[in-house]
Order: structure tokens, then sequence, then C-alpha cells
């Protein structure tokens, strides 16, 4: 049996940024991302969002892949919160991603960080944040607006 262990950390936001995700529906969002994920065999280590987007640490399973999960989650919540009609408008979730890999020694720092989000944003907006991981791990910093 082979031994796989590979954490990644996902970053996406709300479709242009909205701030679709209030107080009343992020504790729903995440309680439900956290159960179809582990129904899926989607291993969630950490999760946390805010408005306008959300930070995921995730294990990834040998039969796994980025794109394939990151599709999962995205596609299957934002379907549920329409479906649950518990957003104020249609929700949907922007394209694009972030997907970082990460050592084991970098996973409790990388853990803190998600879960201090909200005294994070009171610094920094999210297009910063967004555009300081891109550079910081050398993509296209694109043009957010």
């Amino acid at each position: 049996m082979p031994y796989t262990k590979v954490m990644i950390h996902l970053i996406w936001y709300t479709k242009y940024r909205r701030p679709y995700i209030s107080k009343e529906l992020k504790p729903l969002l995440l309680s439900h991302i956290k159960e179809n994920s582990l129904a899926k065999g989607i291993f969630i280590d950490s999760i946390n969002c805010v408005e306008d987007h959300i930070h995921l640490l995730i294990s990834l399973g040998r039969d796994q892949t980025i794109s394939k999960t990151a599709m999962l989650i995205k596609g299957e919540s934002s379907f549920w919160i329409n479906k649950q009609n518990i957003a104020s408008q249609k929700f949907e979730w922007q394209d694009e991603y972030i997907a970082l890999s990460l050592s084991q020694s970098a996973v409790e720092k990388v853990r803190q960080y998600i879960f201090s989000q909200e005294q994070h944003h009171l610094k920094k907006t999210f297009k910063q944040e967004y555009n300081e991981f891109l550079f910081a791990h050398g993509f296209e910093t694109p043009n957010l607006g």
C-alpha cells in the first residue's frame, strides 16, 4: 500500500469578489463543505472564509487531483447554497483558484493563517492578499480590478 501525504493550500473567491458570504451563511457553508467533502473522501485539515473568499488546507488522496477536488467543492457548495436559497442573491464562485503545495513543517503556520482570516483582513484587502500570494509563488499577477 502506498503512503501519500500531499498538503495543498487552496484559495478561491466569490464571483467578482462580491461579499456573498454573510455572517449567517458562513457557518452553514463551512459545515456543509466539511460534511460533503468527507462524504466524497476529501480530507479538509483546515477551512475558513470571510465575505468574499475561502481558504482550505487539504490533504489529497492518492487518486485525487487538485482540479477535480477544487471543482467538486466549489461546484457542489454553490449548487447547495442556491438550492437551499440561503443567500440573498445567486451565489457563485469565481472560476480561478490558487493551489499551493506545502511541506509538513509548514502545516501549522498555514493552519494559523487560515484560522486568523478575520483579523488578517482588518489590515489587508483580499486583492492585496491574492496578489501577494501570486507574486510570492512566481505566478503572473492578473488584473483584479
